[in-house]
């Protein structure tokens, strides 16, 4: 097999027909309910994904939420309410920072920057961040906390694995909340809740264990971003959302997926990703992406990594197996 920068292009038509036929089997006859319930983030899997519910079941049947807090950056707002109208489906917009506040994700997450900074005044905006020379060096992937002043300044330090854990901890709670809320929605209405993750995400882990990993299905599993993408044009999605850099949106001070987990673009991890699974040669690999070999190795061993470290999470919970 020849391997080319041009291996998943898809025929989205067709996949898309094969998608919607999966989301209306599993909702009318293995769930046996009657619509879905979808979060909508601003970003062109959850814009996809409705999409494709819509088609599937019409959008009588397929409800969405805006599931906004403090740190949310307001385009993911506008691109939310922006998916909803161009489907024509309802959205609800729940503002979930009262409940993080109960949780002390806030309180707890600035004595983790206030460690650093102490000196840091209100308005401020941070992130974490991975290094982003995983190609040129071979390194550890420890994240480093970026403050943003309210005079524009940047600062840098690098967290210890004990407040890295800590910040995660508490960020994480946001994406189980939206899911609680996602839930509730769904049952009052006897519908499904829809997830939004696609393939790197879930070969990678990049997704909250009973957060946004808390679904009913999976539509965007078996795509790579680039299809998405391609789903995504072929489905009429607005141009903005399919402009829009991804992100994960958990932190006040912007952040991309490349910066805050995958240190690399889509199109580099699709297509090793893709390479992976189907055991194409590395030379091939490295020829078709323009890399040396010395950069690829460093891709792939990052990727592998990655997916030996989550694989617990693509699992159901261990079970004892008993002798009775």
């Amino acid at each position: 097999m020849e391997f080319t920068k041009d291996v998943l292009a898809i025929d989205a038509e067709k996949v898309a027909d094969q998608i919607t036929d999966f989301i209306r089997g599993q909702v009318k006859n293995n769930f046996r309910r009657r619509g879905i319930v979808i979060g909508l983030s601003g970003g062109i899997d959850s814009a996809v994904a409705a999409a494709l519910s819509v088609r599937a079941l019409g959008r009588e049947r397929v409800h969405s939420l805006l599931l906004p807090e403090r740190d949310s950056n307001p385009v993911s707002r506008e691109y939310g309410m922006l998916a909803a109208k161009s489907l024509g489906i309802t959205c609800e917009e729940v503002d979930i920072t009262p409940v993080l506040e109960c949780y002390g994700v806030y309180a707890k997450r600035d004595a983790i920057v206030r460690h650093y900074f102490p000196d840091v005044a209100s308005g401020y905006k941070f992130r974490i961040t991975l290094p982003q020379d995983l190609l040129d060096r071979d390194r550890l992937n420890v994240y480093h906390l970026e403050v943003l002043g309210a005079d524009g300044t940047v600062r840098t330090a690098r967290l210890s694995h004990d407040d890295f854990l800590g910040m995660v901890a508490a960020n994480d709670i946001k994406q189980r909340t939206r899911m609680t809320q996602l839930y509730y929605e769904a049952e009052r209405r006897y519908f499904i809740v829809c997830g939004t993750t696609n393939l790197p995400e879930a070969l990678q882990g990049f997704y909250v264990k009973y957060g946004d990993g808390g679904v009913d299905i999976e539509p965007l599993q078996p795509l790579y971003k680039n299809q998405v993408f391609q789903l995504a044009r072929c489905l009429g999605v607005p141009k903005e959302i399919i402009d829009r850099t991804p992100s994960p949106d958990t932190y006040s001070y912007v952040v991309s997926d490349q910066e805050f987990y995958f240190c690399l673009p889509y199109e580099i991890v699709d297509l090793v990703l893709y390479a992976m699974e189907h055991k194409v040669p590395k030379e091939q690999v490295a020829a078709a992406l323009g890399l040396t070999m010395d950069r690829l190795e460093r891709a792939w061993h990052d990727l592998e990594h990655k997916r030996q470290a989550t694989e617990t999470l693509r699992n159901l919970p261990p079970s004892p197996v008993l002798s009775l």
